[in-house]
């Protein structure tokens, strides 16, 4: 028997109306959107379900939106557990509640800070991300690396073959956007963020992160985590703890995180949470596994 994978989205995947039928279907589900509402002192549900889209692209209102979708699916999924987690950038606390490594009110807390902190070191240092597709991560390397003279610019995320983003300051993402072109890259696409995440200009929000790190309890995982850093399993609450912190600034390595949890036997997939980015993904990375959605009331009632 092979075995199975939660996988939860990151920032991106957000749309409003987002976990409305839930929250109107499920008590449980209800008690928990209340729950996080109360630990972070926003009304969520309100944005979430009626916008406007603008409020709910906030990255401080984005982060707590997506997770609590996620976690509250999770949670009222009944005949499917999974072997082992991930998630993509925000995802990766998510797939934490999920594997028991911290409990959903201090995480719905944290993340909530790691998406202010986010949002205000963009704010502090101005930066931006683009799409390249169709040039091999060394080739890309290497443009960043002759771009960084413009400024800022890493790899952010290795997301599928031939699909990264690159995050930094405007200068060095434009510089290497450029380089990429003359390089032949099928697309290059600047995103529309509030911030370079995952690139040393988090530096600030890393700081804040820290302080409310030291301060949430985390407990040994009871199932493999595959962190975004290292792409590697972990149960560890230390290392969970330290690979978070060092998740803001390195990037999401999302397509070896995918191909090691194959190997180690995971053949279905399910995408928990608003969109179907991962789906997408994990199809590009792998099209002979099987891949799920889970995102409504009625996506649920399969699994109920």
């Amino acid at each position: 028997m092979g075995k199975k994978a939660f996988i939860f989205p990151g920032q991106g995947s957000q749309y409003v109306g987002m976990a409305k039928d839930l929250y109107e279907n499920s008590v449980e589900a209800k008690e928990m959107i209340q729950t996080a509402e109360d630990a972070i002192g926003v009304q969520l549900s309100h944005i979430m379900f009626n916008g406007p889209e603008e409020s709910l692209k906030q990255t401080d209102i984005t982060q707590p939106a997506i997770f609590v979708h996620s976690v509250v699916l999770s949670s009222i999924i009944r005949t499917i557990q999974p072997d082992m987690v991930a998630g993509h950038s925000l995802g990766e606390y998510s797939a934490l509640v999920a594997a028991n490594a911290i409990q959903f009110y201090e995480a719905i807390r944290l993340v909530h800070t790691r998406g202010t902190a986010m949002l205000q070191a963009g704010i502090e240092q101005p930066g931006t991300m683009a799409a390249i597709v169709g040039l091999l991560p060394e080739k890309l390397e290497l443009i960043c690396n002759e771009a960084s003279s413009a400024g800022i610019v890493q790899c952010a995320n290795f997301n599928s073959p031939g699909q990264i983003v690159i995050s930094g300051s405007v200068d060095g993402v434009h510089k290497a956007m450029e380089l990429s072109k003359k390089e032949g890259a099928k697309l290059v696409k600047e995103l529309v963020v509030s911030g370079a995440f995952h690139s040393p200009l988090m530096a600030s929000a890393k700081d804040k992160l820290k302080i409310k790190l030291d301060t949430t309890p985390f407990y040994d995982a009871k199932i493999p985590v595959y962190t975004n850093v290292t792409a590697k399993p972990v149960y560890d609450k230390n290392s969970i703890k330290e690979l978070l912190f060092e998740q803001l600034s390195n990037p999401v390595r999302w397509e070896e995180t995918i191909i090691n949890m194959i190997n180690d036997g995971a053949d279905e997939f399910y995408e928990i949470g608003p969109g179907k980015v991962l789906q997408g993904l994990v199809k590009r990375i792998n099209p002979d596994v099987k891949i799920f959605g889970i995102d409504k009331y009625s996506d649920v009632e399969r699994f109920l």
